[in-house]
C-alpha cells in the first residue's frame, strides 16, 4: 500500500485526526490486511479500506475515538449468508476488522519520523504491542523491517518508499504515463535532453531532469531494482540509456516502440542483462493512443512490482515468471508490433498491430 499520502497529511496538518487500518480479513475483501486511511476530524478523510461499505459508520465512531484516546477494534462480517443487514447492503463478502486508533502522542512520532525515513528511502514497519494492557508503538528500518516478527492480535504496517519510475523522453506519450503512474503510486522522474519539453505545466508534481543518459541516471538516484521506460524516439540516445540501465540489475525496463527498432536497440547487449526488459513496454490489451497505451504500461508497472512484493515476501529472488523480450507474456514474431503512441510531426501514428 501507498502510505505516502496519509503520512504527508499527518505531517502538513497538526489537526485532529484517526488512523484506520484494517487487522485482519477472512474471505473476500476489498483490501488487504494492513491497509489504511486517515479521517481527519475538520478536513475529510485521506484514503480508503473498502469500496465505500465501512466508512460511513467508521466516520460516526471517529469523534469517539479521539476524544477517549483509546484504540477501538471494530468486526464487520459482510457475508449475506450470515448478514442480513451488512451483507444485502453492502455485497463485499467476507470478515472484516478494523482498527481505529487516535493520531496523538507516540503513534504520531512514530508516523511523522517514519514519513521522515520514507522521504530518505528507507523501509519502515510501525510494531504495535501490548504492554500492561496499554497498547505501545515502536519503528524498525531496514533489515530489522524486513524480518519483525508478527503479534497476530495487532497488524504492524510496512511503510515502503514509492518505487522510483525513470521516464527517459519527455514527448507527448510521456504525459499521461506520468500522471497514471503517479496515481498509482510510483515516484516519477521525467528525463529529456531537450529542455523546452521539460515544463511543470506538461508535468505537474513529476521530478524532472535535463541531460544526457549517464548524467541522468547519476542525478535521479536511479538504483537496483527500479523501474523505467525508455521512449525519447531518438535511437542513439535509447540505445545509450538501455545499456546504461542494464548495468544496474533494475527491476523494469520498458522500451516504447515497434520489435523491429527494439531489436535493433538490444543488439549487442548481453543477454543476461535483458531479463528486466519488456518490449513493448505494456500489456497486451488492444490499446490504441497515448492515453490507453498509458494504461498498459501502469498496469504492467502495477502488476511488475505486485510480482516482485510477493516474491520478496516468500523469499523468492524476483526472477520468476518473467515475461519474454517481445511482447506480452509468450513469444511473439519478429517483426510484428503492438500498438504504441509515437509523435510524428505533432500527430500520433498507429503501428501495426500484433
Amino acid at each position: 500500500m501507498d502510505y505516502q499520502p496519509i503520512l504527508q497529511a499527518i505531517r502538513q496538518e497538526d489537526a485532529p485526526a484517526v488512523l484506520a487500518t484494517i487487522a485482519s480479513v477472512k474471505g473476500h475483501a476489498y483490501r488487504k490486511t494492513g491497509a489504511a486511511m486517515l479521517f481527519r476530524l475538520q478536513a475529510g478523510s485521506v484514503g480508503s479500506i473498502s469500496p465505500g461499505c465501512l466508512e460511513a459508520d467508521l466516520l460516526a465512531r471517529v469523534p469517539q475515538v479521539w476524544q477517549t484516546g483509546n484504540m477501538q477494534r471494530v468486526d464487520y462480517n459482510m457475508n449475506p449468508d450470515e448478514d442480513a443487514i451488512w451483507g444485502e447492503s453492502v455485497g463485499c463478502g467476507g470478515a472484516i476488522s478494523v482498527m481505529l486508533e487516535p493520531v496523538r502522542g507516540h503513534l504520531w512520532d512514530c508516523l511523522t519520523e517514519a514519513g521522515r525515513r520514507m522521504e530518505r528511502g528507507e523501509t519502515t514497519r510501525l510494531i504495535r504491542e501490548l504492554r500492561g494492557g496499554l497498547l505501545h508503538y515502536r519503528l524498525e528500518s531496514g533489515l530489522a523491517a524486513e524480518a519483525a516478527s508478527e503479534d497476530p492480535r495487532f497488524p504492524q504496517t510496512l511503510i515502503v518508499p514509492r518505487p522510483s519510475l525513470l521516464l527517459f523522453g519527455a514527448g507527448e506519450d510521456a504525459m499521461p504515463i506520468s500522471r497514471r503512474a503517479q496515481e498509482a503510486g510510483f515516484r516519477v522522474v521525467v528525463a529529456d535532453w531537450r529542455e523546452g519539453l521539460l515544463t511543470r505545466e506538461r508535468f505537474p508534481d513529476a521530478e524532472l531532469i535535463a541531460g544526457m543518459p549517464e548524467s541522468i541516471i547519476a542525478e535521479a538516484g536511479i538504483q537496483s531494482g527500479g523501474y523505467a521506460v525508455i521512449g525519447s524516439h531518438q535511437a542513439q540516445r535509447d540505445r545509450a540509456m538501455l545499456a546504461a540501465l542494464t548495468q544496474l540489475e533494475m527491476g523494469y525496463i520498458g522500451i516504447i516502440g515497434s520489435q523491429r527498432r527494439i531489436q535493433m536497440l538490444v543488439d549487442g547487449l548481453e543477454a543476461s542483462r535483458l531479463t528486466p526488459v519488456h518490449a513493448p513496454a505494456g500489456l497486451q490489451i488492444g490499446a490504441e493512443g497515448p492515453e490507453e497505451i498509458a494504461v498498459s504500461i501502469v498496469a504492467e508497472l502495477i502488476a511488475v512490482r505486485a510480482q516482485r512484493r510477493a516474491l520478496r515476501v516468500k523469499g523468492g529472488n524476483g526472477s520468476e515468471n518473467r515475461r519474454h523480450l517481445f511482447g506480452g507474456w509468450s513469444q511473439q514474431t519478429n517483426g510484428r508490433t503492438q500498438a504504441v503512441a509515437r509523435a510524428v510531426a505533432g500527430h500520433y501514428a498507429r503501428q501495426p498491430r500484433a
